[in-house]
């Protein structure tokens, strides 16, 4: 791993000499275990704890099949898929893995004893298998989280409908949380040459998903002078979604938790501001019956920021707690886009006030490779920023996700896998110091 660092670093590597590095017989990576997969059983998910389940280890480098690049991690990210997988929730991550297994002998070297996870890297090409044109060893590179065969029809008009569609690092093994990181060729995108690796990998998976949400028409199909509701404004997802619509001529109502995290959303050029907790908003009387009064207070409240207007979209990712909120406040003809259920998977909501309403569900999940291109093209242009708030080093990435899992976070959580320090892969120092308060903003936070 040396020699590889080392070629990473200095300033004259070339292609040539990056295709002729050894490559080491093993590598050290964030993983759970197939045999501890029951480890939490019987614990509410708050009281399950990443810290215990995620290790770090030697692992095999995996074998390079067609289509495929190594490739090696300066940096990567904790998101929340990387939580539910420490705590194996909703189900064990080893079940994506087996089922992947059976598709062909070259997806069976994924279906494992461990899971090296992790769904964002920063890095660099190390080697490319056959069929791969367009990248070569010693590209500066991110990645996003699609893993698609594209075998079937189904999903050569949005690749997220391939049947085999799969979040790498997730629902496949050798994911960025390590040293090296195996992914398709058409994961790969150029990393923005003014961001340092661990800012450069702080945006893929959650970027790329509040884009196909929130902007494409996949989703909401934001459009200049939208009302957009957007649930935990400065979290690692609504952090974006704000940038977006902020970008794209909309009015962000933020919602977050806590004074601090409203002065984020501030910082990042939102004035409509709900802070939930300070506003004492109680969705559900209980386990069983949510309050329709605190609907109504609600979306009186956004009337009052928006100068008597109700939402044209709701982005929506906590899910049970929020979800019957979303559907009343939005206005007549809207759409509530939904991508995640960090509070719960089972959804409740009045349907009178959806269909007689004519509002619309749209279900959104990650985006197709045009729609992380696109999104990855706005950051290296400077006109979308990372949020990164802190970096772990990767022995750490227990802790990151722990900080993950109870919300004690801001934006993004960056982990340092082969880069020995923060700040290094820094290439366009001009448009760096064009945007430095905004790539700072969360840090500073």
């Amino acid at each position: 791993m040396n020699e590889i660092l080392d070629a990473i670093l200095a300033p004259d590597s070339t292609p040539a000499d990056f295709a002729a590095l050894p490559l080491p017989s093993s590598y050290r990576a964030v993983t759970v275990h197939r045999d501890e997969a029951e480890m939490f059983d019987g614990l509410p998910s708050r009281e399950k704890d990443p810290r215990k389940s995620l290790h770090v280890e030697e692992v095999a480098v995996p074998e390079l099949g067609p289509g495929e690049a190594l490739v090696a991690v300066m940096a990567s990210s904790v998101n929340y898929n990387s939580v539910w997988t420490s705590i194996f929730e909703p189900v064990s991550t080893f079940a994506f893995l087996e089922r992947y297994g059976r598709l062909s002998p070259l997806a069976k070297r994924h279906d494992l004893p461990y899971h090296v996870i992790g769904s964002d890297l920063a890095g660099v090409v190390l080697r490319t298998g056959p069929g791969v044109n367009a990248w070569r060893p010693g590209d500066e590179v991110v990645a996003h989280c699609l893993s698609v065969e594209l075998e079937s029809a189904d999903g050569h008009d949005d690749t997220m409908l391939d049947p085999e569609q799969r979040i790498w690092g997730f629902e496949t093994n050798f994911g960025g949380l390590a040293e090296l990181a195996l992914v398709k060729s058409n994961q790969l995108m150029p990393k923005p040459g003014h961001l340092s690796w661990e800012e450069a990998a702080a945006p893929g998976l959650v970027n790329s998903t509040a884009y196909r949400q929130l902007v494409s028409r996949n989703g909401a199909g934001l459009k200049q002078g939208d009302n957009v509701l957007i649930w935990g404004a400065s979290g690692g997802l609504g952090s974006y979604a704000t940038q977006f619509a902020l970008a794209g001529g909309a009015t962000p109502i933020c919602v977050v938790s806590s004074a601090q995290k409203a002065e984020i959303c501030r910082r990042m050029g939102a004035e409509a501001i709900i802070d939930r907790s300070a506003e004492g908003y109680r969705f559900w009387k209980d386990e069983r019956a949510q309050d329709p009064r605190e609907w109504k207070r609600f979306g009186k409240r956004i009337r009052e920021l928006t100068g008597g207007e109700d939402v044209d979209i709701v982005f929506e990712h906590p899910g049970r707690d929020t979800f019957g909120a979303s559907v009343y406040v939005t206005r007549k003809g809207g759409t509530i886009v939904t991508c995640a259920s960090t509070s719960g998977y089972t959804h409740e909501y009045d349907n009178r006030y959806l269909w007689m309403s004519l509002k619309k569900i749209v279900g959104s999940h990650f985006a197709n490779y045009r729609e992380a291109w696109e999104a990855n093209r706005l950051v290296a242009k400077g006109k979308i920023h990372p949020t990164l708030s802190k970096t772990y080093r990767l022995h750490e990435t227990g802790q990151a996700a722990y900080d993950v899992h109870r919300n004690l976070h801001q934006g993004k959580v960056g982990v340092l896998a082969l880069a020995p320090e923060e700040g290094l892969g820094i290439r366009n120092e001009e448009l760096r110091s064009q945007h430095i308060d905004a790539i700072n903003r969360f840090r500073d936070a």
